[in-house]
């Protein structure tokens, strides 16, 4: 009967949390995560939009499906998206990019090669993940395009009502 109370006792202090045989979990620490040649690979998404991408160290050089990144994505905003990364981490012409992106327009594009760019540079140096993390930049940005639904015009716009 004594041992009986003992276990439950012992249950009843593994439940709380407050057991004797205290288990420290011991996070282990992130490797970095590079191939042969120096480089880390990850794969960004934004709506439609999915982006392969590379860095390895070199001088800020960012090719997007080959061309330049101010001649693939014209527009300053979309080229200020893209070097986010590398300024909330603190390495900002520290890295060549190279990145393959399909589907989409531009600015899901930008948004993709960003996230890739990202989760690259986590892999690349895990120290980074903190900053990168905070600024919320290694979370997917999950919307995409409603539906259309039967019914509808759209995916919530009805057709237009006629009284006669």
């Amino acid at each position: 009967m004594a041992e009986e109370i003992k276990t439950l006792d012992a249950l009843k202090d593994a439940v709380a949390g407050t057991a004797a045989t205290d288990q420290t979990q011991t996070e282990t620490p992130r490797e970095p995560m590079r191939d042969d040649l120096g480089r880390a690979y990850a794969t960004g998404k934004r709506k439609d939009a999915v982006a392969r991408v590379w860095i390895k160290p070199g001088n800020g050089k960012v090719i997007v499906n080959g061309k330049e990144l101010a001649q693939y994505f014209a527009r300053p905003v979309l080229q200020m998206i893209l070097r986010q990364p590398f300024q909330v981490a603190g390495v900002s012409d520290q890295f060549d990019v190279m990145a393959t992106v399909a589907g989409g327009g531009l600015s899901g594009q930008a948004g993709a090669v960003k996230h890739g760019i990202s989760k690259a540079l986590q892999l690349y140096d895990p120290a980074l993940r903190p900053a990168l993390k905070a600024a919320g930049f290694l979370t997917r940005d999950s919307r995409v395009v409603e539906r259309k639904k039967y019914g509808r015009r759209k995916a919530r716009r009805s057709f237009q009502f006629s009284k006669r």
